[in-house]
């Protein structure tokens, strides 16, 4: 919010300096972001009244102008301004003046000086001449009822502040000048000068027939019909001096009085051109198919959550986001149509990002406008219009269909003290409230207060909490330490943080990555076989529309990205969670009902599998077993089964399912070779995507006795069906083992070509080594060849794997 110091104090002059009211308005909430002069400082410059001019002698392009500026005599000056004219009143650089600095950052000093021959007593000045803008098509005119010898700082009202504000999105009643001295009058006890708006009387009775079909979108319609007025009618410099110094250019009377009355009031307004509606106006949500050219000649096409102002030619504006193209006041236009209504903030949130542009109205009205001020925004207009452009008014029709309900919001006094930390009377609550038009009831211990029409921030206790430390002033709490009793926090042993788990990721050599939840709808119908992700009503951008199911896509485009930088090995992780269709979630603290959201662990490698040394030749690109191993390390003791599997986003032959307590809770794997190809890879890195909450449980060590007596080992292979995966048999002789067998393990595994060593195609040999040991004796040959016994039939029984030769 932008606007000039001289109009905020028109509301409320308090005596401050432009520095200690910046400093004001930014302690309570307001934050000044900047302030800047109106123009640059430069003296001795006066009003100037051209008398007369004529043609100098010696250039074709100079004049000689008599010019009044206050002094004993008429002064003689050069000026090569094409404006020029008789009765003309100008800025007049005096003998002495000081210009703006220039480049060189030094002030211009006027100085008489000769012009082709004829001596010249000043200058005459532009606007980019004294800064004020880049204007140097001519000479600046000033108002004709300036006096000559007037100090031109003064008639122009250039020792102005500009301020900006920075406004936080909960605070739309600061978006407007009358809002801030709301402000600044509780702040600083300064007398408050709400604005006189009397009623405009009709002097004609023509209306214009209005409908509020869908009131849940539009609450309030106000409107009044003027007739005869002269749109071609300049706008006061008085007003372009207030529209310029708060960022609006000037355009016509007419919009540029809607321009002036939604920064003065915080009213957005809307001027149609009577004679091109027809049929009365119906505020409703658009239909499927409908479209509308918008001012800025953009074709919107609108749906059923989309509120638009229709006549009955179909719609001529989106409510509160911009008018229609087919209605707009031109200047050609005589008869109009002033519109002011209220708009439900939910019914236009969203709406102008859709169609990827924002508008002043639409900034306003999905914050939330004041509903009570329709009235009096169009009585204001209203005259501003017949003050400028003539025409007679109609009688203001205000059309309510529903307006929002305001809710009784309570404040515990005690509860108010604790959160601010500071001892506050319950008076001074109550003067802060007074002070702010908050209308109160006090009890002993609470205040109940009933939020104005223009205040759609307050709706719970800690929303007035924050008024009583804004009016106190944050500057004014003291920096008090917080103080609490030291507790150390019990660490349990079986559960591993997910920080840890990012610690022994980057111990991996793994650099963290976090990517958007919102990705590419393309991802997931590719890297995930999601043909139905979860689709986002209002995305911030085209190619991040749907909620992720998986962390590949996301990892894939990070490779992709530091490739594309020349970075030719990549090592990331996420841990972040995905978003799924799931009717078992019910609602809860961080659950929404019908949508899991699992935290994930996903990892990407590419390149060389180390970076490049000299005990490394030749240098091997990274494959499966290296980031197998990664991931093992990562979530031991956890021993998972990689179990062969297909996968969307996976090599058929060379990706498997990641299993633990015989659930799958991963997929790793090289990327398919299509998907290297569509996503413009030059090779396939590998990847692997797993649950993070399983592998988080920790199995605790148990106390086991170390045997002091020797150990038996001995090897057993067997040929077993191809078909067979290593990890089932294992698994099967690791069931059938005797207690004394502490572990076995596969040390070996052939597969023949061609009946090499008497093996045919369809078989293969696995060796496994046997290891048994007691803690109270020796074991002897014969338990020995008993195990080995009962682990032969196991695996023969099971699988129909033989001991081989």
């Amino acid at each position: 919010m932008k606007f000039p110091e001289s109009w905020l104090r028109s509301f409320v002059n308090p005596p401050l300096s432009s520095t200690e009211l910046a400093h004001a308005l930014t302690m309570s909430g307001l934050e000044v972001e900047e302030t800047e002069a109106a123009a640059p400082p430069f003296t001795g410059i006066v009003v100037g009244e051209i008398k007369s001019f004529e043609k100098h002698p010696n250039a074709d392009r100079l004049n000689v102008c008599q010019v009044d500026a206050g002094q004993d005599k008429l002064l003689n000056i050069v000026c090569g301004a094409p404006n020029v004219a008789a009765g003309m009143k100008v800025p007049c650089a005096l003998i002495g003046a000081k210009l703006p600095p220039g480049e060189d950052g030094k002030p211009f000093e006027i100085k008489r000086a000769k012009m082709r021959g004829v001596e010249s007593e000043g200058m005459l000045c532009s606007a980019r001449e004294l800064g004020m803008s880049d204007d140097h098509s001519g000479l600046l005119p000033l108002p004709l009822d300036a006096m000559p010898g007037a100090d031109v700082r003064q008639v122009l009202n250039l020792d102005d502040t500009l301020f900006t504000i920075k406004l936080t999105p909960n605070r739309a009643d600061a978006l407007s000048v009358l809002g801030v001295a709301r402000d600044v009058a509780a702040i600083t006890s300064a007398p408050f000068m709400p604005l006189a708006i009397p009623a405009v009387a009709p002097g004609i009775d023509d209306k214009f027939p209005v409908k509020i079909t869908d009131a849940n979108g539009c609450g309030r319609f106000t409107g009044r019909v003027i007739k005869g007025v002269n749109a071609k009618a300049p706008t006061p410099a008085w007003m372009v001096e207030r529209l310029a110094r708060s960022g609006q250019r000037s355009i016509s009377a007419l919009v540029d009085v809607t321009n002036y009355v939604m920064l003065e009031l915080g009213r957005p307004l809307h001027v149609y051109d009577l004679d091109k509606l027809s049929g009365g106006i119906d505020v409703r949500f658009g239909a499927k198919g409908e479209q509308l050219k918008l001012l800025n000649e953009q074709t919107v096409e609108l749906d059923e959550n989309v509120l638009a102002i229709t006549d009955a030619s179909g719609p001529i504006g989106l409510a509160g986001i911009m008018g229609g193209d087919s209605t707009k006041a031109e200047l050609a236009t005589t008869n109009v149509y002033l519109e002011s209504a209220f708009f439900y903030p939910l019914a236009i949130q969203g709406r102008a990002r859709k169609y990827n542009f924002s508008s002043d109205a639409s900034h306003r009205f999905e914050r939330g406008v004041d509903f009570n001020n329709n009235v009096e925004g169009i009585e204001r207009a209203a005259r501003l219009i017949l003050d400028i452009c003539g025409g007679q008014a109609g009688p203001t029709v205000d059309t309510i269909a529903k307006l929002p309900e305001r809710k009784l919001v309570t404040m515990r006094i005690a509860r108010c003290v604790k959160i601010i930390g500071k001892e506050i009377s319950a008076d001074e609550m109550a003067a802060t409230f007074t002070r702010l038009g908050l209308a109160f009831t006090r009890t002993a211990d609470t205040f109940t207060v009933t939020p104005p029409s223009y205040r759609f921030d307050i709706e719970i206790e800690e929303d007035l909490i924050e008024e009583v430390v804004r009016i106190h002033g944050f500057e004014n709490i003291p920096a008090l330490p917080p103080l609490a009793r030291a507790e150390m926090m019990q660490s349990r042993e079986d559960q591993v943080s997910l920080v840890t788990l990012k610690e022994l990721m980057a111990g991996r050599d793994y650099q963290e990555v976090i990517n958007y939840s919102f990705v590419e709808e393309k991802w997931e119908r590719d890297l995930a076989g999601n043909d139905a992700p979860i689709k986002l009503l209002n995305p911030i951008a085209s190619q991040m529309g749907v909620m992720r199911s998986s962390l590949f896509g996301s990892l894939i485009d990070n490779v992709s990205y530091n490739l594309n930088r020349r970075e030719p090995r990549v090592r990331v992780f996420e841990l972040g969670p995905v978003f799924r269709r799931d009717d078992s979630v019910a609602d809860g603290p961080l659950a929404v009902a019908g949508y899991a959201q699992p935290r994930m662990l996903g990892a990407i490698a590419y390149g060389d599998a180390a970076l490049e040394q000299w005990g490394i030749k030749p240098r091997r690109p990274v494959d499966f077993f290296d980031l197998k191993g990664d991931l093992e390390a990562v979530i031991a003791p956890w021993q998972p089964d990689f179990v062969a599997a297909s996968h969307p986003a996976l090599h058929p032959g060379r990706s498997a399912a990641i299993k633990l307590g015989g659930k799958v809770i991963g997929h790793i794997g090289e990327l398919h070779p299509r998907w290297v190809k569509e996503y413009g890879l030059p090779a396939a890195p590998v990847l692997f995507e797993i649950e993070a909450a399983p592998v988080q449980a920790r199995p605790q060590p148990r106390y086991a006795e170390v045997s002091k007596f020797p150990p038996i080992m001995f090897d057993l292979a067997f040929l077993a069906p191809v078909g067979l995966p290593a990890a089932t048999l294992l698994q099967t002789l690791q069931a059938a083992a005797p207690a004394s067998v502490t572990g076995i393990s596969l040390f070996d595994q052939f597969r023949p070509t061609g009946g090499a060593a008497g093996l045919s195609d369809s078989e293969k040999s696995l060796a496994f080594r046997v290891v048994m040991q007691d803690t109270q004796k020796t074991l002897t040959d014969a338990e020995a060849g008993e195990a080995r016994e009962k682990l032969v039939s196991a695996a023969f029984q099971k699988h129909g794997a033989r001991l081989r030769g």
